[in-house]
């Protein structure tokens, strides 16, 4: 029987529940504790209700393609300690792009109002 990979499938199952308790349970005030937090997204309530609902969906998307890649791993019986080194650096990189996207949407929003 395979291991379970941990690094893509952990990460993945993290990103997904993140992302369904931010669309679920969306922060309503701007706070420094849970959310999307950034000077750009925390300066109008108008930016952070956004920025909330974007993230969380970026979060689902993420999340889910890192899991694709821990069962494709396993399922094409690639060795572990390359599935999880491959889910590390796509994990770093989601989580770059995610937030690069976020900021360049928040900020069209912004002029959009």
């Amino acid at each position: 029987m395979e291991k379970l990979t941990l690094v893509p499938n952990l990460t993945g199952a993290i990103f997904i529940m993140a992302g369904l308790a931010m669309l679920i349970f969306p922060p309503k005030k701007i706070n420094s504790l849970y959310g999307y937090r950034t000077q750009r997204s925390m300066r109008t309530i108008e930016n952070w209700n956004f920025a909330q609902r974007l993230c969380a969906k970026l979060l689902l998307i993420a999340g889910s393609l890192l899991l694709l890649i821990g069962i494709g791993g396993i399922v094409f019986g690639l060795n572990e300690k390359i599935i999880d080194s491959f889910g590390l650096i796509s994990m770093i990189i989601f989580a770059i792009i995610l937030i690069i996207i976020t900021e360049i949407r928040i900020k069209k929003f912004e002029k959009s109002l």
